[in-house]
This record gives C-alpha cells, structure tokens and sequence, in this order.
C-alpha cells in the first residue's frame, strides 16, 4: 500500500505527493497525477526556474511543449525545460495518470493546495489564478 505524503485534489486532478522541498532540500519535487478522461490541465504555461520531467503511469496524457503534441503513454516521457510553453490534456474516454517530477522544488504542494482552493469558490478566475501562478514561478502563456 502505498502511503503518500499529501493529497491534494486541484479541480478535476489529484495530486501525491511523494516528495516536496522538505525531503529534498528543495532540490525536487515529486507527486502522482490523475487527469479525468477528457480534461485539460492547465493553461498553458512556462515555469521561470524549474524542469518538468512527466512519465507516463497509466494511459495517454498528451503534453504539449513548444507546440508540439507528444503524446506519452506508460512507461514513456517528456522532458520540458525551463522557459517551454508547456500544458497537459487527456483527450481519451480513460484516466491516465502520470508522474511528475519538479526541479528544484518551488513549484510544490503550496502552489496546488492555493490553486485547488481558489476552484473550489467557484468557477476560476483568471486574474487570481494568474497571480497565484505567478507567485509560484509559473507565466501563464495567454
């Protein structure tokens, strides 16, 4: 059984945490991530100072980086740099789940925990979501 530093539900996805800047020095971090069939999460976006590495655990999310659709599958990655615009989708009738590693650690469970209650107000705001992302090193690409 599995046991999970933190769970954090952002909307429609489920994050776990399996490691943040606590463990690593905040030189990481590291969660689970459930995408519903036929969401997409989130804007697009860059990160200021962190790398994204995204495997691919169960079904097909496609991450789309630099324009580009790469469409990754379990046991398969993605790698975005710092700087890439960059989103997820799951455009299948099936959850796909992937993991997520960050690096260094400023993006972590404070950012989804903000972002997941500002969802729950309401319908999002853009403004206020732009600004928590902000905060956390991620520029909203719109």
């Amino acid at each position: 059984m599995k046991t999970y530093k933190e769970e954090i539900k952002v909307g429609q996805l489920e994050l776990k945490f399996l490691l943040d800047g606590d463990d690593t020095g905040n030189r990481m971090v590291v969660f689970e991530c459930l995408i519903p069939a036929g969401a997409k999460v989130p804007v697009a976006h860059y990160h200021v100072e962190v790398d994204e590495l995204v495997y691919g655990l169960e079904g097909t999310i496609s991450s789309y980086v630099g324009g580009k659709r790469i469409d990754v599958n379990p046991g398969e990655k993605c790698f975005i740099p710092k700087g890439e615009v960059h989103h997820h989708d799951n455009h299948t009738d099936a959850p796909a789940k992937m993991l997520c590693v960050l690096t260094p650690a400023s993006i972590g469970p404070a950012f989804f925990r903000e972002m997941g209650e500002m969802l729950k107000a309401g319908p999002p705001n853009p403004a206020v979501a732009a600004e928590i992302m902000q905060r956390h090193g991620l520029i909203p690409a719109v």
